[in-house]
Protein backbone atom coordinates (compact mmCIF):
# COMPACT_ATOMS: atom_id res chain seq x y z
CA UNK A 1 0.00 0.00 0.00
CA UNK A 2 1.32 3.07 -0.97
CA UNK A 3 2.09 5.91 1.80
CA UNK A 4 -0.34 8.19 0.87
CA UNK A 5 -3.31 5.61 0.91
CA UNK A 6 -2.05 4.85 4.93
CA UNK A 7 -1.99 8.34 5.39
CA UNK A 8 -5.51 9.14 4.11
CA UNK A 9 -6.70 6.31 5.97
CA UNK A 10 -5.04 7.63 9.69
CA UNK A 11 -6.90 10.42 8.80
CA UNK A 12 -10.31 9.30 7.70
CA UNK A 13 -10.06 7.14 11.16
CA UNK A 14 -9.31 10.04 13.10
CA UNK A 15 -11.51 12.42 11.70
CA UNK A 16 -14.51 9.41 11.63
CA UNK A 17 -13.58 9.06 15.76
CA UNK A 18 -13.58 13.17 16.65
CA UNK A 19 -16.77 13.59 14.60
CA UNK A 20 -18.56 10.47 15.95
CA UNK A 21 -17.98 11.13 19.39
CA UNK A 22 -17.90 15.05 19.22
CA UNK A 23 -21.24 14.64 18.15
CA UNK A 24 -22.68 11.75 20.22
CA UNK A 25 -21.74 14.71 23.40
CA UNK A 26 -23.64 17.32 21.93
CA UNK A 27 -26.89 14.93 21.24
CA UNK A 28 -26.27 13.94 24.92
CA UNK A 29 -26.12 17.36 26.06
CA UNK A 30 -29.80 18.25 24.41
CA UNK A 31 -30.92 15.23 26.02
CA UNK A 32 -29.73 15.99 29.17
CA UNK A 33 -30.34 20.05 29.82
CA UNK A 34 -33.68 21.11 29.55
CA UNK A 35 -32.33 24.20 29.19
CA UNK A 36 -30.65 23.78 25.52
CA UNK A 37 -33.76 21.89 24.59
CA UNK A 38 -35.55 24.97 24.94
CA UNK A 39 -33.76 27.19 23.19
CA UNK A 40 -34.90 27.75 19.08
CA UNK A 41 -31.13 27.40 17.75
CA UNK A 42 -30.63 24.09 19.98
CA UNK A 43 -33.23 22.36 17.22
CA UNK A 44 -30.68 23.25 13.89
CA UNK A 45 -28.10 21.96 16.48
CA UNK A 46 -29.65 18.72 16.74
CA UNK A 47 -30.03 18.59 12.93
CA UNK A 48 -26.72 19.37 12.30
CA UNK A 49 -25.22 16.69 14.84
CA UNK A 50 -27.51 14.00 13.67
CA UNK A 51 -26.37 14.34 9.97
CA UNK A 52 -22.70 14.65 11.16
CA UNK A 53 -23.42 11.19 13.29
CA UNK A 54 -24.92 9.58 10.64
CA UNK A 55 -22.07 10.34 8.08
CA UNK A 56 -19.69 9.09 10.47
CA UNK A 57 -21.73 5.93 11.17
CA UNK A 58 -22.28 5.23 7.54
CA UNK A 59 -20.14 7.37 4.84
CA UNK A 60 -16.83 7.92 6.09
CA UNK A 61 -16.06 4.10 7.11
CA UNK A 62 -17.10 3.42 3.46
CA UNK A 63 -14.72 5.96 2.21
CA UNK A 64 -12.11 4.61 4.26
CA UNK A 65 -13.05 0.60 2.79
CA UNK A 66 -12.73 2.35 -0.46
CA UNK A 67 -9.51 4.14 -0.03
CA UNK A 68 -7.84 1.28 1.45
CA UNK A 69 -9.43 -1.61 -1.12
CA UNK A 70 -8.90 0.67 -4.39
CA UNK A 71 -12.33 -1.13 -5.53
CA UNK A 72 -16.09 -0.75 -4.65
CA UNK A 73 -16.18 -2.28 -1.22
CA UNK A 74 -20.00 -3.09 -1.42
CA UNK A 75 -22.94 -4.31 -3.85
CA UNK A 76 -24.32 -1.45 -5.86
CA UNK A 77 -27.49 -1.54 -4.11
CA UNK A 78 -25.92 -0.48 -0.91
CA UNK A 79 -23.53 1.83 -2.50
CA UNK A 80 -26.82 3.36 -4.27
CA UNK A 81 -27.81 3.76 -0.73
CA UNK A 82 -24.67 5.04 0.62
CA UNK A 83 -24.20 7.54 -2.19
CA UNK A 84 -28.46 8.57 -1.39
CA UNK A 85 -27.54 9.36 2.11
CA UNK A 86 -24.14 11.33 1.43
CA UNK A 87 -26.31 13.39 -0.97
CA UNK A 88 -28.99 14.19 1.33
CA UNK A 89 -26.96 14.53 4.72
CA UNK A 90 -24.38 16.63 3.63
CA UNK A 91 -26.53 19.16 1.40
CA UNK A 92 -28.94 18.78 4.91
CA UNK A 93 -25.69 19.97 7.12
CA UNK A 94 -24.90 23.11 4.89
CA UNK A 95 -28.50 24.02 5.55
CA UNK A 96 -28.48 24.09 9.07
CA UNK A 97 -25.87 26.21 9.25
CA UNK A 98 -26.69 28.61 6.75
CA UNK A 99 -30.13 28.63 9.51
CA UNK A 100 -27.63 28.84 12.47
CA UNK A 101 -26.19 31.88 10.65
CA UNK A 102 -30.16 33.70 10.19
CA UNK A 103 -30.55 32.78 13.79
CA UNK A 104 -27.86 34.55 15.38
CA UNK A 105 -28.42 37.42 12.83
CA UNK A 106 -31.42 38.05 13.99
CA UNK A 107 -31.11 37.60 17.81
CA UNK A 108 -27.90 40.17 17.32
CA UNK A 109 -29.50 42.50 14.52
CA UNK A 110 -33.17 42.19 16.00
CA UNK A 111 -32.76 41.57 19.68
CA UNK A 112 -36.10 43.35 20.97
CA UNK A 113 -37.86 41.15 18.13
CA UNK A 114 -36.12 37.54 18.32
CA UNK A 115 -38.67 35.98 20.38
CA UNK A 116 -41.47 36.74 18.00
CA UNK A 117 -38.92 36.67 14.21
CA UNK A 118 -37.67 33.48 15.54
CA UNK A 119 -40.08 31.10 17.39
CA UNK A 120 -39.91 27.22 17.28
CA UNK A 121 -42.24 26.89 14.76
CA UNK A 122 -39.74 28.90 12.31
CA UNK A 123 -36.90 26.97 13.18
CA UNK A 124 -39.16 23.87 12.22
CA UNK A 125 -40.11 24.98 9.51
CA UNK A 126 -36.44 25.72 8.18
CA UNK A 127 -35.81 21.89 9.56
CA UNK A 128 -38.04 20.95 7.00
CA UNK A 129 -37.14 23.11 4.19
CA UNK A 130 -33.31 21.55 4.72
CA UNK A 131 -34.66 18.02 4.66
CA UNK A 132 -37.16 18.31 1.86
CA UNK A 133 -34.37 20.21 0.21
CA UNK A 134 -31.34 17.63 0.52
CA UNK A 135 -34.12 14.56 -0.05
CA UNK A 136 -35.34 16.22 -3.63
CA UNK A 137 -31.60 16.13 -4.74
CA UNK A 138 -30.98 12.91 -3.23
CA UNK A 139 -33.85 10.88 -5.04
CA UNK A 140 -33.92 12.98 -8.13
CA UNK A 141 -29.64 11.31 -8.59
CA UNK A 142 -31.13 8.29 -6.83
CA UNK A 143 -34.26 7.76 -10.06
CA UNK A 144 -32.11 9.31 -12.48
CA UNK A 145 -29.11 6.45 -11.48
CA UNK A 146 -26.33 9.52 -11.07
CA UNK A 147 -25.01 7.72 -8.05
CA UNK A 148 -22.79 5.29 -7.54
CA UNK A 149 -18.81 4.25 -6.44
CA UNK A 150 -16.69 7.00 -7.71
CA UNK A 151 -12.72 6.11 -7.98
CA UNK A 152 -11.62 9.85 -7.53
CA UNK A 153 -13.34 10.09 -4.10
CA UNK A 154 -13.17 6.37 -2.85
CA UNK A 155 -16.83 6.94 -1.90
CA UNK A 156 -20.04 6.01 -2.99
CA UNK A 157 -21.56 9.50 -4.56
CA UNK A 158 -22.90 11.05 -6.66
CA UNK A 159 -21.35 9.89 -9.84
CA UNK A 160 -21.86 9.93 -13.86
CA UNK A 161 -20.99 6.54 -15.48
CA UNK A 162 -19.21 7.82 -19.09
CA UNK A 163 -21.28 4.95 -21.29
CA UNK A 164 -24.46 5.92 -20.01
CA UNK A 165 -26.51 9.01 -22.27
CA UNK A 166 -27.46 12.17 -20.52
CA UNK A 167 -24.38 13.96 -19.39
CA UNK A 168 -25.59 17.35 -20.12
CA UNK A 169 -28.33 16.95 -17.89
CA UNK A 170 -26.00 15.67 -15.06
CA UNK A 171 -24.03 18.48 -15.55
CA UNK A 172 -27.08 20.74 -15.28
CA UNK A 173 -28.12 18.87 -12.19
CA UNK A 174 -24.58 18.83 -10.32
CA UNK A 175 -24.42 22.70 -11.05
CA UNK A 176 -27.72 23.05 -9.76
CA UNK A 177 -27.06 21.26 -6.41
CA UNK A 178 -23.49 22.61 -5.10
CA UNK A 179 -24.65 25.78 -6.28
CA UNK A 180 -27.89 25.73 -3.60
CA UNK A 181 -26.64 23.39 -1.54
CA UNK A 182 -23.15 25.24 -0.52
CA UNK A 183 -22.74 28.04 -2.36
CA UNK A 184 -26.17 29.87 -1.40
CA UNK A 185 -25.09 28.73 2.36
CA UNK A 186 -22.18 30.45 1.81
CA UNK A 187 -23.57 33.53 0.83
CA UNK A 188 -26.14 33.23 3.46
CA UNK A 189 -23.82 33.14 6.16
CA UNK A 190 -21.38 35.90 5.14
CA UNK A 191 -24.89 37.82 4.57
CA UNK A 192 -25.69 37.45 8.20
CA UNK A 193 -22.39 37.26 9.80
CA UNK A 194 -21.12 40.40 8.43
CA UNK A 195 -23.92 42.15 9.55
CA UNK A 196 -23.17 41.05 13.34
CA UNK A 197 -19.87 41.89 13.14
CA UNK A 198 -20.83 45.12 11.81
CA UNK A 199 -23.64 45.59 14.98
CA UNK A 200 -20.98 43.76 17.54
CA UNK A 201 -18.30 46.49 16.12
CA UNK A 202 -20.37 49.22 16.95
CA UNK A 203 -21.35 47.62 19.97
CA UNK A 204 -17.56 47.66 21.08
CA UNK A 205 -17.37 51.48 19.85
CA UNK A 206 -19.63 52.64 22.31
CA UNK A 207 -18.15 50.49 25.10
CA UNK A 208 -15.08 51.81 24.09
CA UNK A 209 -16.21 55.81 24.27
CA UNK A 210 -17.55 54.73 27.83
CA UNK A 211 -14.30 53.32 29.05
CA UNK A 212 -12.51 56.62 27.54
CA UNK A 213 -14.34 58.74 29.26
CA UNK A 214 -13.94 56.72 32.34
CA UNK A 215 -10.61 56.83 32.45
CA UNK A 216 -10.42 60.22 32.08
CA UNK A 217 -12.38 61.02 34.61
CA UNK A 218 -10.89 59.17 37.42
CA UNK A 219 -7.70 60.73 36.45
CA UNK A 220 -5.99 58.85 39.93
CA UNK A 221 -6.23 55.87 38.66
CA UNK A 222 -3.14 53.44 38.77
CA UNK A 223 -1.76 53.66 35.26
CA UNK A 224 -1.90 49.53 34.83
CA UNK A 225 -5.60 49.27 35.41
CA UNK A 226 -5.89 51.92 32.89
CA UNK A 227 -3.35 49.69 30.22
CA UNK A 228 -5.62 46.34 31.63
CA UNK A 229 -8.71 48.41 30.27
CA UNK A 230 -7.62 49.22 27.48
CA UNK A 231 -6.15 46.02 26.34
CA UNK A 232 -9.69 44.26 27.31
CA UNK A 233 -10.90 46.80 24.79
CA UNK A 234 -8.66 45.33 21.90
CA UNK A 235 -9.59 41.92 22.85
CA UNK A 236 -13.39 42.35 22.77
CA UNK A 237 -13.14 43.71 19.20
CA UNK A 238 -10.53 41.05 18.37
CA UNK A 239 -12.71 38.36 19.99
CA UNK A 240 -15.35 39.07 17.78
CA UNK A 241 -14.33 39.36 14.52
CA UNK A 242 -11.74 36.06 15.31
CA UNK A 243 -15.49 34.21 16.16
CA UNK A 244 -16.97 35.24 12.99
CA UNK A 245 -13.72 34.21 10.98
CA UNK A 246 -14.19 30.88 12.94
CA UNK A 247 -17.71 30.31 11.09
CA UNK A 248 -17.06 31.47 7.65
CA UNK A 249 -13.76 30.50 7.10
CA UNK A 250 -13.90 26.48 8.43
CA UNK A 251 -17.03 26.53 6.21
CA UNK A 252 -14.72 27.81 2.77
CA UNK A 253 -11.50 25.56 4.26
CA UNK A 254 -13.64 22.44 4.45
CA UNK A 255 -16.26 22.54 1.16
CA UNK A 256 -14.46 24.86 -1.30
CA UNK A 257 -11.54 22.15 -2.23
CA UNK A 258 -14.38 19.42 -2.69
CA UNK A 259 -16.99 21.81 -4.51
CA UNK A 260 -14.21 23.16 -6.74
CA UNK A 261 -13.07 19.77 -7.66
CA UNK A 262 -16.30 18.04 -8.66
CA UNK A 263 -17.32 21.27 -10.54
CA UNK A 264 -14.03 20.96 -12.73
CA UNK A 265 -14.50 17.42 -12.98
CA UNK A 266 -17.71 17.97 -15.00
CA UNK A 267 -15.43 20.19 -17.75
CA UNK A 268 -14.77 17.25 -20.44
CA UNK A 269 -11.18 15.65 -20.87
CA UNK A 270 -10.52 16.42 -17.16
CA UNK A 271 -8.86 13.70 -14.90
CA UNK A 272 -9.06 14.47 -11.29
CA UNK A 273 -6.00 13.27 -9.46
CA UNK A 274 -6.96 9.47 -6.86
CA UNK A 275 -5.52 11.33 -4.22
CA UNK A 276 -6.69 14.49 -4.19
CA UNK A 277 -9.89 13.64 -4.68
CA UNK A 278 -9.56 11.95 -1.36
CA UNK A 279 -8.38 14.79 0.36
CA UNK A 280 -11.40 16.83 -0.37
CA UNK A 281 -13.45 14.53 0.73
CA UNK A 282 -11.86 14.13 4.14
CA UNK A 283 -11.69 18.07 4.22
CA UNK A 284 -15.34 18.15 3.67
CA UNK A 285 -16.02 14.97 6.24
CA UNK A 286 -13.78 16.92 8.90
CA UNK A 287 -16.16 19.79 8.99
CA UNK A 288 -18.32 17.46 10.81
CA UNK A 289 -15.97 17.42 13.63
CA UNK A 290 -15.26 21.01 13.85
CA UNK A 291 -18.75 21.66 14.17
CA UNK A 292 -19.27 20.85 17.71
CA UNK A 293 -16.59 22.96 18.73
CA UNK A 294 -17.63 25.72 16.62
CA UNK A 295 -21.49 25.53 16.83
CA UNK A 296 -21.93 24.39 20.49
CA UNK A 297 -19.59 22.56 22.95
CA UNK A 298 -17.69 25.40 23.84
CA UNK A 299 -20.49 27.24 24.49
CA UNK A 300 -21.86 28.11 28.38
CA UNK A 301 -24.42 26.00 28.46
CA UNK A 302 -23.09 22.87 26.84
CA UNK A 303 -20.36 23.22 29.11
CA UNK A 304 -22.51 23.00 31.82
CA UNK A 305 -24.48 20.11 31.00
CA UNK A 306 -21.37 18.25 29.92
CA UNK A 307 -20.31 19.07 33.57
CA UNK A 308 -23.42 17.98 35.05
CA UNK A 309 -23.16 14.70 33.08
CA UNK A 310 -20.09 13.94 34.18
CA UNK A 311 -20.22 14.41 37.90
CA UNK A 312 -23.82 12.26 37.54
CA UNK A 313 -21.69 9.25 35.81
CA UNK A 314 -19.01 10.05 38.84
CA UNK A 315 -21.39 10.07 41.55
CA UNK A 316 -20.99 13.81 42.79
CA UNK A 317 -23.53 16.24 43.65
CA UNK A 318 -24.50 18.00 40.21
CA UNK A 319 -26.57 21.29 39.48
CA UNK A 320 -30.49 20.36 38.53
CA UNK A 321 -30.43 20.76 34.84
CA UNK A 322 -32.68 23.88 34.45
CA UNK A 323 -35.35 24.73 31.78
CA UNK A 324 -34.06 28.35 30.09
CA UNK A 325 -36.21 30.49 27.58
CA UNK A 326 -35.79 30.60 24.21
CA UNK A 327 -32.00 32.54 23.30
CA UNK A 328 -29.31 32.29 21.12
CA UNK A 329 -26.65 33.25 23.25
CA UNK A 330 -24.95 32.18 26.59
CA UNK A 331 -25.98 32.37 29.71
CA UNK A 332 -22.98 34.73 30.61
CA UNK A 333 -23.14 36.85 27.33
CA UNK A 334 -25.20 39.85 27.89
CA UNK A 335 -23.24 42.16 25.63
CA UNK A 336 -24.18 42.11 21.47
CA UNK A 337 -20.78 41.96 20.46
CA UNK A 338 -20.76 38.09 22.25
CA UNK A 339 -24.08 36.81 20.86
CA UNK A 340 -21.77 35.75 17.66
CA UNK A 341 -20.94 32.71 20.08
Amino acid sequence: MHLTDIILGVLIIVITVVSLCSNLLVLLCFIYSAEIRAQVPGLFILNLSFCNIIIAIMNMPATLAGAVTHEKPFSDAFCAAISFMETFLTANTTLSMAALSIDRWIAVVFPLNYSNKMRYKDALIMTAYAWLHSFAFSICALLLSWVGYSHTYASCTLHFIEREKGRTKFIAFSVVFLTTSFLLPLIVLCFTYLKVLKVARFHCKRIDVITVQTLLVLVDIHPSVKQRCLLEQKKRRQRATKKICIFIGSFVVCFAPYVITRLTELAPDIHVNRHWGIMSRCLAYSKGALDPFVYSLLRQQYKKALISMANWVLGRDTYPSSSGHSSTVDTDNDGAFQRVS
